[in-house]
């Protein structure tokens, strides 16, 4: 146990965050990398794909160092993203950054609820087909209600630093289905001995309109960058962290490790499976495969559980945001807000920490995401305008702002200029990829029908 020089105690090390970060970095958006690089060839493709990694690390270690105020090592604590808004930029930018934290991280809460139901119906329709040599009926709402139920009880877990364990089950089974998909886009690219796909942009599918080609190569570039995309918990995550060593060295170095280690695993996914499936690149490369159907299903429960362990990641700091609104209202010495040690024989520390306070409000949370996800399963579209918009203020202008207020960056020296620069790009990625989601929504929209799945 370390006790803070705020009087918290936290235990946190290099090797119980690495988990976290990867979790909240490693999605299954990398199912579609192969789709995104089918979009934009193989000239743009791999430039996209090797040159995000770099500029997400380099605004995450900024960040890093926004832990503390004034001083990177020995400052006040910032405890979460928007404390450290609150103390550079002030309480307008809070306000901004606020919604857009929440929003981002609550819509993913919604999206994993549905890519969690598309897996189990995948596996279930697979099981039939190979059973019953035919298609079943699948209901995703039932799926989605089962997935909820789970989050409910997983809820409990006090806070980010009690879920560990979900973000090692949850990083494990990454690797796992990522490797699955890996594994037979090489057996696919091994029965044709050609690398598939074209060195242009927007050359995908001839019965495709070319204002629709163009949407999908926007949609594309806002894929690869996102799929990068950590930032929204990275001071969270750090704030689990004890110290010494300085709570910003280890955390660069954990955005180090978790970066290098995804753009291997996207690039080598990403570069495969492109090669294997051409410009027919599926949308999710797991659905690309028939056989062996017992790997596949292998692939897709692996995304289940993944999701389940990915969902508490995002949704403790949304249940820690909600419960400081909550306290901040009610007083600490009610009943609603107590807190109780329930003991549990063969418990580490002995004692479950409990309130009635959590129990109702976590409960109610989840159920309402769940609600929302079988009320509009297309949300994964509106996810993706989410993701776009939030990208470059929480990944880029707000971590650059606040370096250089802390640094005392001067306008117009060198590294002034590489940080607009890189932000002037990344600002286009994002405005290029809302274009490429709202028209993806509008598509949607038109066949999209609430309470309905298409599994």
């Amino acid at each position: 146990m370390a006790l803070g020089d705020d009087g918290v105690i936290r235990t946190g090390t290099f090797w119980s965050t690495i988990p976290h970060a990867f979790t909240s970095m490693v999605g299954t958006g990398i199912l579609a990398l192969p789709w995104s690089i089918s979009q934009l060839g193989w000239i743009v493709g791999p430039v996209a794909i090797l040159a995000f990694p770099v500029i997400t690390y380099y605004y995450a270690a900024l960040l890093c160092n926004c832990y503390r105020t004034p001083d990177p090592i020995k400052g006040r604590r910032n405890r979460t993203y928007m404390d450290a808004v609150r103390a550079f930029l002030g309480e307008r930018n809070v306000v901004i950054c606020g919604v857009l934290q929440y929003v981002a991280l609550w819509g993913t809460m919604i999206g994993y609820t549905i890519t969690t139901a598309i897996s189990i119906a995948s596996v279930k329709r697979s099981i039939c087909f190979h059973r019953h040599d035919a298609r079943c009926d699948v209901q995703g709402n039932i799926y989605m209600m089962a997935f909820g139920a789970m989050e409910i009880v997983l809820s409990q877990f006090p806070n980010l630093e009690k879920v560990t364990i979900l973000s090692v089950i949850a990083t494990a089974t990454s690797f796992i289905y990522s490797l699955v998909a890996l594994g037979l886009s090489v057996a696919k690219l091994s029965t044709h001995h050609e690398l598939r796909g074209s060195t242009l942009v927007a050359n995908v599918g001839e019965d495709i309109a070319s204002l629709t080609k163009v949407w999908h190569v926007f949609q594309a570039l806002g894929n690869i960058a996102f799929a990068y995309t950590y930032s929204w918990l990275l001071l969270e995550i750090q704030d689990t962290l004890k110290s010494p060593p300085p709570e910003n060295q280890v955390m660069k170095k954990v955005s180090l490790y978790t970066i290098t280690g995804t753009s291997i695993f996207y690039s080598s996914l990403g570069f495969i499976g492109y090669a294997a499936f051409g410009s027919h690149a599926p949308g999710n490369v797991l659905t690309g495969f028939g056989e062996p159907f017992w790997l596949v299903d292998i692939g897709h429960i692996s995304v289940i559980i993944h999701l389940i362990g990915a969902y508490q990641v995002f949704g403790q700091v949304v249940f820690a945001i909600n419960e400081r609104l909550l306290t901040s209202r009610c007083s600490t010495t009610s009943i609603f807000n107590q807190t109780c040690n329930i003991r549990f024989p063969g418990m580490r520390n002995g004692s479950f920490q409990f309130s009635l306070s959590r129990l109702l409000m976590r409960t109610i949370f989840v159920i309402f995401t769940t609600l929302v996800a079988m009320i509009f399963p297309f949300f994964n579209a509106i996810l993706s305008i989410l993701g776009s918009i939030s990208f470059w203020p929480i990944t880029v202008y707000f971590p650059m702002q606040m370096y250089m207020i802390q640094a005392k960056i001067e306008k117009g020296t060198p590294t002034w200029t590489v940080l607009y620069v890189l932000s002037f790009v990344c600002l286009i990625v994002s405005l290029v990829a809302i274009v490429g989601s709202v028209a993806d929504i509008s598509q949607t929209l038109r066949h999209a029908k609430i309470f309905h799945i298409k599994l």
